[in-house]
């Protein structure tokens, strides 16, 4: 594939400004700092449909709309990009997650792909921490009765001593085993490879034997990256060899999880429940089977969405865009091969 003229790499813009193409949409609000990235670049602003006319003239993207799919659909087949130009130097997305960034044309260009790492890490850890606690103490079960004018006591089940299996073991992964063992819980992280004297977690099991180990942990929480490896991963062998009392906790992608298989054994009580901010199709299909089954706890992706995030993000992109226009390195670099940001690559850290 082609690249841009190097003339307009990072570190020799030469005073020229640097295009920067923002992709956003009806109903997305723009960065509330775009007066400043206009101060720093040639800014231009398309949705989906424009997305192609303008990706062979921008140096930048900055996928503002980080659930869109467009960049895939808009990317030159050859590289020669819509005005001749060449791919992106470039491409910065404002999530964590970065699987629909990894078609073939993406992975195989010259750009760089960074991402959100580090932002979101703690806000999903204490979504976790809370979707424990709260199947532990039936806070579920308690608004149902309350609803319903019941006074039902109940005996709860006790945290402290209980056991987590946390999948994947990257920023995110890592904070909520942090916070989880402060609570009370003994924890293990499941990753790319089996170690022990972990720092967060002591323990690491390979993820690839996921099924040999999740019959240990009360809750298995799943807080990896999708890849082709992770793809599925919690599928009916994994769910079969969980206990009966087994909690699940998706705040990683949907496709982590083999959902026809997640309904089968939540109706016939091989695990007890699940709390899924994350599906295969979102939003969530009108008349899925999760909607109405008592033990299924189902949120609308927000587990990291905290107060002021929007702008948390643009300030992201911004510093990053400022270490481009210096020369620096960028921060949260993605290895496009693996799917994730390896660790020690991921920069400063995010407030």
């Amino acid at each position: 594939m082609t690249t841009h003229d190097p003339a307009r790499t990072p570190a020799a813009f030469r005073g020229e400004r640097p295009r920067v193409a923002v992709l956003t949409a009806d109903g997305v609000p723009a960065p509330h700092n775009l007066a400043a990235l206009r101060e720093r670049a040639d800014v231009v602003l398309v949705d989906a449909a424009g997305l192609a006319g303008a990706l062979g003239d921008a140096d930048v993207v900055f996928l503002w709309d980080f659930f869109s799919t467009a960049l895939r659909d808009a990317w030159p087949v050859d590289g020669a990009g819509g005005g001749g130009a060449g791919v992106p130097a470039w491409v910065h997305v404002a999530a964590a997650g970065v699987d629909a960034m990894l078609f073939d044309g993406l992975r195989d260009s010259p750009a760089v792909l960074t991402n959100a790492h580090g932002f979101f890490d703690a806000p999903i850890a204490e979504f976790v921490a809370a979707s424990v606690l709260a199947h532990d103490k039936g806070l579920h079960a308690s608004k149902s009765l309350q609803r319903a004018g019941r006074w039902e006591h109940r005996e709860l089940a006790r945290t402290a001593g209980s056991r987590a299996l946390v999948v994947g073991t990257g920023g995110i992964g890592r904070a909520t085993a942090r916070l989880l063992r402060a609570v009370g819980l003994e924890v293990r992280g499941a990753g790319r490879t089996a170690r022990d004297a972990d720092p967060d977690f002591g323990r690491v099991v390979a993820s690839s034997e996921l099924a040999a180990h999740v019959g240990w942990a009360d809750h298995v929480v799943l807080a990896a990256p999708l890849t082709d490896q992770t793809r599925g991963i919690v599928g009916a062998e994994a769910l079969g060899a969980m206990r009966p009392s087994a909690h699940l906790v998706n705040v990683g992608r949907g496709a982590l999880v083999d959902e026809p298989a997640l309904v089968a054994a939540l109706g016939r009580g091989a695990i007890a429940a699940a709390s899924l901010d994350v599906f295969a199709a979102e939003p969530l299909p009108d008349g899925h089977p999760f909607w109405s089954m008592e033990n299924v706890h189902v949120s609308a992706h927000m587990s990291g969405d905290v107060e002021g995030w929007r702008g948390a993000l643009a300030d992201q992109f911004l510093a990053n865009l400022d270490a481009y226009l210096a020369g620096r390195p960028l921060a949260n670099v993605v290895d496009k091969a693996r799917g994730y940001v390896p660790s020690g690559a991921a920069g400063p850290p995010v407030d």
